[in-house]
Order: structure tokens, then C-alpha cells, then sequence
């Protein structure tokens, strides 16, 4: 049984860390940050000497996280949001942006040099880190005493029912809808309501001219989608109790449905492409007018807004697709923020993510609606002032982003559901396991009975790795 949320909250850790960007010292000009690792270079002005009159911490508050696909979120953050929360709390804040494929060797980096940054963000659980990260139950609880309980969806992805404690602060969680064309589905004569109207509609659309994109590479988005699939078909990895069923009775049925499912849908209506993709393909091929399907956040359809108005109106939203065993996605990214041991201002990090909780309105709003909170009142009204708020954007179809909150709130679970997001789904998920076994299906080089098979074997090597390292 799942430990109560409040109840078993400890004293947890150390603090977070925050932001990036701009600091200034008296005389000084701009001068160049070279990031950790090399991996990144960017210029930062120096911001006037610190004498804010209300000081409640001090130092420099280092962040690191990914380069949002809503550029203007960042534009807003770097330049405004951390900016006031600096000189607020007497704090330098530092922020850096890298590509999301750069997040989990990056980090590895860090914990190999035991330095970096104070407040990392990932995209997916970062559970395999647990050992070099503090705790963070007290936080989580100054949050949920003030906002109420989180969404299942950030508490499944941080929490360890194991060691009773949370090791990172869910910032964040991002719906996963299908976006389609809604003109080449209507000339297919096919609605994609199902996974069998995928199949059905897939060979249709690609003798248009007009293949699906659902990637089946080692990225984030075929890795988030690929693990929905699976759960769509009855084809769960691990149960509730995070033992591995991956090839055991229902499990094993439903997850050879779901490979041939792919086979089919590869075969008559993708190309080669799918198996090379980066995160940003699927958004590229669709606004290039190609892709008649990708499963995404709304990135897509937030930048046909700007660069191609037609297109953006014959792009639709839905949940994704239903199939036998159930209608569920996974988030299409789940921010997570850890405080490193090596953190150097813990106190500042912990502040910055409680404040940024406390008021992710204007998060939300800035991100374009991508950005949606963990603890749902954190907008006043919840769900329902968040669909009100969607229903406001007057792009067509009108009300198209209000599919967010159905989807948000009935379809979206954290990866390795029905169990957490445990040290296991984490080396599962940046191995790209999931992806690689699709892949060798789609491409005929395994069937789907000796994959899952294999996949298995594998999937219980990794579990008994972090059993017995104590995290599972």
C-alpha cells in the first residue's frame, strides 16, 4: 500500500536551487558563464551590488535546466521572474539552459565531480539519483499545508515508498494530447478515437501523402508515448507493487498487442524516419505540413500558431487514443527539481521552488498553457479556473486547449504506472529500453513474443540492481 503523503513526511533535506541569470556588480559589464561540463556557453550581465532591505538569504543560487520548447517561457523566466526573485531574497541567481537529451549525462557529471549546480531540473523522474540528492519531505509539506495535496501524477513520480521519502520536488507536469489534421482525417473518413482507427486510418493517410509520426527512438516523446501504449493494451512493466509482470499472464498479451499494433501502424503508414527522430521531429514534420498524427505537448500547435495560421486551425487536439485494455498517457514531461548533497546554498533552492509553487500562475500563463502545476490550487479554482482560463484563448477550434484539463485530470499517469516512477522505471527509461524493443519489432528483426521475453530478462536484471542497493 502507497504510504500517506502528509502523514509520513520527515524532515527532509536541503534546499533547492534556482535560477539563472543575470547578476551585476557595481562598474562591472557583462561577462561570459562558461557552463559546467563545456556543454554550453552562454553571456551574463552582472546586476548591482546586493542591498535589498527585507534580506532573508544570501549567496548565489545556481540552476540548471532543460531549454523550454515555448521559447518565450524562458524569455520571461530568466528575465523577470528570477530577476525579482533574486533581488527579493537578496539572492545571485544563476540559470542555465541545455537541450533535454543533455539533462541525464549532464547530471551524471555533476555527481561524478560532486559539483555543479545547486537546483537541477529533469524532465523525468530521477529516481536512479536518489543516494546523491537530500530529501525534500519538508518542502513538499510547507507546499501541500498551504496548496492541499498534489496531483497523484507528481506524487507517483517523486515519492519512495520504499525509503518513505521524497527525493525531488515535482515543479511541474505536461499533458500529452494527440494533435491531428483534422481535414486529412475527415477525408480518411476515420476519427483517431481508438488505436484501432490509427491502425485502420494509417495506410489511407500515408498513400496522401500524409504518414503518421509516432517515433520509436531513443528520445524522450517515443520513450513517454511507447510506455502509454503500453498501458493502453494491458502491457504494464511493473504492478502497483513495483515487482516487474512484464512477461507474466494479461501483461504479457497485452504488451505483444501493442508491439504488433506499432508493427502494423510502421509498416503502412511511417517511414524509416520514426527510428532516428530527436524530440524535435515529430513537432518539425508536423508543421512542415507532413505528419497527420503526433503525440505531443502543445508545442506544436503554439508554433503553427505563429509561423502557419492555416495550419494551426486544421490542427486538433484529442486525448490519446483509446485502446482495449484502457485510454491512459503518460505526462509528456514531468518537471522534477533535485537539491544535489554538493549543494552549496540548499536554503535558497528550497525557498525558490516553495515561491515558484506558491505562485505558478503566472507560470502557466507564460508557458502558454504547456506548464501545468503539481498541486492544482496553485492556480485558485483548480482545474476548473484552469479550463476557464484555456477557454479563453480564442485560436481555432474555439476551446481547443480545454482538452488539456479532461486530459490532465483523467488520462495522465506517471511512467511505470501502476507502481512509481522507482530507480528501476529510471534505468529503464534513460536506457530507452522501451523505444529499442519497438523498434526491433517494427523493423522485423524480433517478434513480439521473443522481445517481451527479452525485455524482461532485462527489466529483472535492473530490479535486482536497486533492490539490493535499498531503493526498490
Amino acid at each position: 500500500m502507497a504510504a500517506p503523503r502528509d502523514e509520513e513526511l520527515t524532515r527532509g533535506s536541503q534546499a533547492a536551487l534556482t535560477r539563472r541569470d543575470l547578476v551585476r556588480k557595481a562598474g562591472v559589464g557583462a561577462f561570459a558563464l562558461t557552463m559546467f561540463g563545456g556543454l554550453a556557453d552562454k553571456a551574463f550581465p552582472f546586476y548591482g551590488p546586493l542591498r535589498y532591505k527585507h534580506k532573508q538569504l544570501s549567496g548565489e543560487l545556481k540552476i540548471l535546466q532543460w531549454a523550454h520548447f515555448v521559447p518565450d517561457y524562458d524569455k520571461w523566466l530568466d528575465n523577470t521572474y528570477i530577476k525579482q526573485w533574486g533581488e527579493k531574497n537578496d539572492v545571485e541567481v544563476k540559470i542555465d539552459h541545455i537541450n533535454n537529451a543533455l539533462l541525464f549525462s549532464t547530471a551524471s557529471s555533476q555527481v561524478a565531480a560532486q559539483s555543479g549546480h545547486d537546483l537541477f531540473q529533469f524532465l523525468s523522474p530521477p529516481s536512479s539519483f536518489q543516494k546523491q540528492v537530500i530529501p525534500v519531505d519538508d518542502i513538499i509539506q510547507e507546499v501541500t499545508r498551504k496548496l492541499g495535496k498534489m496531483t497523484d501524477v507528481g506524487y507517483r513520480s517523486t515519492y519512495n515508498p520504499k525509503t518513505k521519502h521524497y527525493f525531488g520536488f515535482p515543479d511541474n507536469y505536461v499533458p500529452d494530447p494527440i494533435h491531428y489534421r483534422r481535414s486529412l482525417w475527415f477525408n480518411a473518413g476515420i476519427g483517431p478515437k481508438t488505436w484501432e482507427d490509427v491502425r485502420k486510418a494509417a495506410p489511407i493517410l500515408k498513400r496522401a501523402g500524409h504518414p503518421v509520426g509516432l517515433g520509436m527512438s531513443n528520445e524522450i516523446d517515443s520513450n513517454m508515448f511507447l510506455f502509454a501504449l503500453l498501458y493502453c493494451y494491458g502491457g504494464f512493466v511493473q504492478n502497483a507493487e513495483n515487482r516487474i509482470v512484464f512477461n507474466q499472464g494479461a501483461n504479457r498479451r497485452g504488451a505483444i498487442e501493442a508491439l504488433k499494433l506499432m508493427r502494423d501502424i510502421f509498416r503502412d503508414g511511417m517511414s524509416d524516419e520514426v527510428f532516428a527522430w530527436t524530440a524535435a521531429s515529430n513537432n518539425q514534420g508536423f508543421l512542415a505540413g507532413r505528419l497527420s498524427l503526433a503525440v505531443n505537448a502543445i508545442s506544436i500547435a503554439r508554433a503553427a500558431e505563429a509561423t502557419n495560421p492555416d495550419l494551426a486551425d486544421d490542427t486538433w487536439l484529442a486525448p490519446i487514443p483509446r485502446g482495449p485494455f484502457m485510454r491512459m498517457g503518460n505526462e509528456h514531461v514531468m518537471g522534477v527539481y533535485v537539491i544535489w548533497k554538493f549543494a552549496k546554498n540548499k536554503e535558497a533552492a528550497k525557498k525558490f521552488l516553495v515561491d515558484q509553487q506558491l505562485g505558478y500562475k503566472e507560470h502557466f500563463l507564460q508557458s502558454k498553457f504547456y506548464n501545468f502545476p503539481v498541486w492544482t490550487n496553485a492556480i485558485k479554482g483548480g482545474f476548473d479556473a484552469i479550463r476557464k482560463i484555456a477557454a479563453q484563448d480564442t485560436h481555432k477550434p474555439l476551446g481547443k486547449y480545454t482538452i488539456l484539463t479532461t486530459i490532465a485530470q483523467k488520462y495522465t499517469t506517471n511512467v511505470g504506472f501502476p507502481g512509481f516512477s522507482n530507480a528501476v522505471i529510471d534505468e529503464i527509461f534513460n536506457r530507452y529500453l522501451i523505444p529499442q524493443m519497438f523498434a526491433q519489432v517494427a523493423q522485423g528483426k524480433m517478434s513480439p513474443e521473443d522481445a517481451v521475453s527479452a525485455a524482461d530478462k532485462e527489466f529483472r536484471n535492473i530490479h535486482r540492481k536497486w533492490r539490493n542497493q535499498g531503493l526498490v
